[in-house]
């Protein structure tokens, strides 16, 4: 485990790797899920708080090994043991989203016990790995043992959290702390012998692929809403327009990820890689809340909803917003460069934002309003497709 080679040819994600995030699926299923029935019920802030808890719990989780794996995989039987391990920490993870929604619901105290128990599991096998790195790696021992020290700490705060049975807003404040210390590990550790050897378009694709599965939440929700019309309405104009406007969603955002050129750049300049890793944890997020959203008109148009047409088109909106505001700013972020087309683009995608809010308080069915959606991303997808890819060029180069 000396160090992969960060300029290497054809570098690809592993098999291994493939199996690793498909565990990720069951976590963001039971986040949106929740999620989802926390809106349904106008538990708002409920339903903020947990879903971005879990949220970054998961993320987290997963990018931790996926840079770790960037640098230092040597697809022997140590790591992939190893690797089984955190598979099993995931699981685990999974299961204790549910009573953490309950818990925060409730208001008593945060119960994030069997979320910390899966991190326990990931870890110890994760603070293996790094204490190996250390050794093997003489070169970056400072670097891996800053990786191994930061870990320990947090999750020694992170255990302590739960024995001292916090409320949740003492839990919640304490937590925002513990993962300020996660976000600075990989800050520190970085700076250090040079850092670790991670691969630009490797962890580049390993992040793209991270996001397809957010995405395939996506057809899930899709799928929950196109259920809910064909039971109350059948096979109706509205049912078309609930798969249409799901399906549509979710491969324009899936269209519009890919547009920024992150590995050419990172590649270049390896500093911006903690603003743009970070980020992907909100990108993400947003992907997941939208799949939330459209789970939440699922409910609505069962009539098993509390809150009315507005609130559930803002459930899809919102989140539709923040993906695509996210993705400017990342790509502002690399390439430092904004055209005048940008401002136009912008302004069309917010009058079409506002134009399904104003449709469904108007008294326009939510699917149709759905369907209006779809043209925020898709705007992105013409101009780039049209003029933006020339100035992409230009700003690359």
């Amino acid at each position: 485990m000396g160090g992969r080679d960060p300029h290497e040819k054809n570098r690809v994600a592993t098999p291994l790797e493939l199996l690793f995030d498909l565990t990720f699926a069951t976590c963001f299923s039971f986040a949106a899920s929740q999620f989802a029935a926390e809106l349904a019920e106008g538990r708002y802030a409920a339903a903020l708080l947990g879903f971005g808890f879990a949220s970054i719990t998961i993320c987290w989780a997963w990018g931790s090994f996926s840079w770790f794996s960037s640098a230092y995989d040597t697809d022997d039987w140590l790591f992939r043991l190893a690797t089984m391990v955190q598979m099993i920490g995931v699981l685990v993870l999974a299961i204790g989203l549910p009573p953490m929604f309950a818990s925060i619901e409730r208001g008593q105290h945060l119960d994030n016990s069997v979320m910390v128990l899966g991190y326990v599991i990931m870890r110890v096998a994760l603070l293996s790995q790094w204490l190996r790195a250390a050794k093997q790696d003489s070169a970056r021992r400072r670097a891996c043992l800053t990786y191994a020290v930061t870990i320990s700490i947090a999750q020694i705060g992170w255990v302590a959290l739960i024995l001292a049975r916090w409320s949740t807003a003492g839990a919640l404040i304490l937590g925002a702390i513990l993962v300020l210390i996660e976000f600075a590990g990989p800050v520190l550790a970085e700076r250090k012998d040079g850092g670790t050897p991670w691969h630009a378009h490797h962890i580049v694709e390993r992040h793209s692929l991270f996001a397809i599965i957010a995405l395939g939440e996506g057809v899930v929700g899709t799928v929950a809403a196109l259920s809910a019309v064909v039971e109350q309405q059948g096979w109706t104009l509205d049912a078309a327009l609930v798969g249409i406007a799901g399906t549509g969603l979710t491969f324009a955002m899936w269209w519009i990820y890919y547009m920024v050129p992150a590995a050419e750049v990172l590649e270049r300049h390896r500093d911006r890689a903690f603003v743009w890793g970070y980020g992907q944890v909100l990108i993400v997020t947003a992907i997941v809340a939208t799949r939330a959203g459209l789970h939440a008109a699922a409910y609505f148009i069962e009539h098993k909803s509390v809150i009315g047409p507005i609130a559930t088109v803002l459930s899809v909106a919102a989140p539709v917003a923040v993906y695509i505001g996210l993705i400017y700013v990342t790509y502002y972020y690399l390439v430092r460069c904004f055209y005048r087309l940008d401002a136009w683009l912008l302004t069309a995608i917010a009058v079409v934002l506002v134009a399904s809010v104003v449709a469904a308080q108007s008294g326009i069915d939510v699917a149709k309003c759905l369907v209006i959606l779809i043209f925020a991303p898709a705007i992105i997808v013409v101009g780039y497709e049209g003029l933006g890819y020339r100035y992409e060029a230009e700003a690359l180069a």
